[in-house]
């Protein structure tokens, strides 16, 4: 009788917490969609309604789409978003390209000061973002890669993070594969390209990932290096709605600019989610 009594007790405790827990995750949910609610419904108000309202609305009866119309009309948000999407695309494939060779290098291979060399590596990201952006603008000057897309993607082509990340993912992989690989006269290449990568794929997805949110979000260089609105980005496209498109206070049809930028994440991070957390949990998990 007394177990039957502690056994109902426990279920109730669980039960309990479990109700706070998901009431608690349920208030926090809300919180942090909230913005992109207020977003969405202010991107579908007309400018005189939105401008009638004295206390906001938290609901429209008379959505409308011509804010979104107006997004691609009033200013050139096509090519903005054309711009990106290359900007994006580019500079994604270049830096796999360069950050997975060197971290099978740091991983597999053996050279002279290889482990004083990653080490200086890994020193870099003890440098502010602020010296490397004015050392990065100095050298893209010198270069005359000023207003190109050329000077755009360049010093992006490369991140010792992801480097050191995926580095510490490849070296999950067992010695034993490497060494059976090499017997069988299988090039590096070839290891890296037949075994290293599949293996090591849910990392290299989450990178390239994490890589496009940062590209399609990249505000500060695009803006300092080019001043041309031929190759603005998004980023700073949304800067040249405020000031030259819309003007400041047709907020509705700024929102609706924003939500179109905004959509081609929250897509990506819908449909490629459970890879970023597999991605994560493995890169960082040795054994």
């Amino acid at each position: 009788m007394d177990y039957e009594k502690i056994e109902r007790s426990e279920k109730r405790r669980q039960i309990f917490g479990k109700g706070v827990i998901y009431l608690f995750l349920t208030v926090w949910a809300l919180i942090v969609l909230f913005p992109f609610y207020w977003m969405l419904l202010t991107s579908v108000k007309s400018y005189g309604s939105y401008n009638a309202e004295h206390i906001p609305a938290f609901f429209t009866t008379s959505p409308t789409l011509e804010n979104y119309t107006a997004a691609f009309t009033a200013v050139p948000l096509a090519k903005y978003l054309i711009n990106t999407l290359f900007f994006t695309v580019v500079t994604t494939a270049v830096m796999m390209l360069v950050i997975t060779l060197a971290a099978y290098a740091f991983a597999r291979l053996s050279f002279p000061g290889k482990n004083l060399v990653f080490t200086l590596f890994l020193s870099l990201m003890m440098i502010p973002a602020e010296l490397v952006v004015i050392t990065n603008f100095v050298t893209i000057t010198n270069l005359d890669l000023r207003n190109t897309f050329t000077g755009l993607i360049l010093p992006s082509v490369t991140s010792v993070f992801y480097i050191y990340l995926l580095k510490e993912n490849f070296e999950q992989v067992p010695d034993e594969l490497y060494r059976a690989a090499k017997v069988d006269g299988t090039s590096d290449l070839k290891f890296l390209c037949k075994v290293m990568i599949p293996i090591c794929k849910p990392t290299m997805v989450t990178i390239v990932i994490l890589k496009v949110i940062e590209c399609w979000n990249s505000y500060v260089w695009p803006r300092l290096i080019t001043d041309d609105p031929n190759l603005y980005l998004v980023s700073n496209g949304i800067q040249e709605i405020r000031e030259n498109g819309f003007g400041r206070e047709n907020i509705p049809a700024m929102m609706a600019a924003v939500v179109v930028i905004s959509l081609p994440l929250i897509v990506l991070f819908l449909i490629f989610r459970s890879r970023i957390m597999e991605g994560v949990s493995r890169g960082g998990t040795k054994g």
